[in-house]
């Protein structure tokens, strides 16, 4: 069996005390950004609370202090309170004595509302001209559109007609001739539209 080793002969006497590494608060892999700095702010509000109070623990042991509980109600005050005086501080005395100029009468509820309301600053007025350009164009063209649409209804109603007109014209009378009569009102007028144009 080994001897034991005797308390004189440890080593641990001879080194210096091992430094402790600091607390650690939040984890280690923190982006620097809003969190890492509110980790570090939480750190050192810790630290200057316990440096506080290890203070206020030194101080307390250093002069300790009685409290008498009754003794703080039984003395009576030795000095009387004087009462504020009245006077004006020489700041607000010269502000008083210098002659001001007239101030303007207050704005009554009529006149403020007869003011122009203030207007809202317009973050998106190139967009809203944008848009209101657009609206625009877009409404020219449905009314071009609709223009166009009533046109092509009327001539092809027009069309519709004369067809029925000149076949009217067309079919045989009695001895199975053509009406002349009726065919030339519709080719006159055909005539018409055309030297019309």
């Amino acid at each position: 069996m080994a001897p034991k080793r005797s308390v004189e002969d440890d080593s641990d006497t001879l080194r210096p005390k091992k430094r402790r590494p600091g607390f650690k608060i939040g984890p280690d892999n923190l982006p620097d950004g809003t969190h890492r700095r509110k980790v570090i702010k939480i750190k050192k509000d810790l630290i200057h609370k316990a440096k506080l109070k290890k203070s206020y623990a030194k101080l307390k042991a250093r002069e300790p202090i009685v409290e008498t509980p009754a003794a703080i109600f039984d003395v009576e005050p030795t000095e009387i309170i004087e009462p504020a005086s009245q006077e004006l501080h020489p700041d607000r005395q010269a502000m008083l004595d210098v002659p001001h100029e007239a101030t303007p009468p207050p704005i009554s509820r009529l006149q403020h509302s007869q003011r122009k309301p203030n207007r809202k600053p317009k973050y998106f007025e190139k967009e809203e001209a944008y848009a209101a350009q657009k609206k625009t164009e877009a409404e020219a063209k449905r009314l071009e559109f609709e223009r166009r649409e009533k046109e092509k209804s009327q001539k092809i109603e027009e069309r519709e007609r004369f067809r029925k007109a000149m076949a009217k014209a067309r079919t045989g009378g009695k001895n199975g001739q053509r009406k002349l009569g009726r065919e030339s009102k519709v080719l006159l007028e055909k005539v018409k539209r055309i030297v019309g144009q």
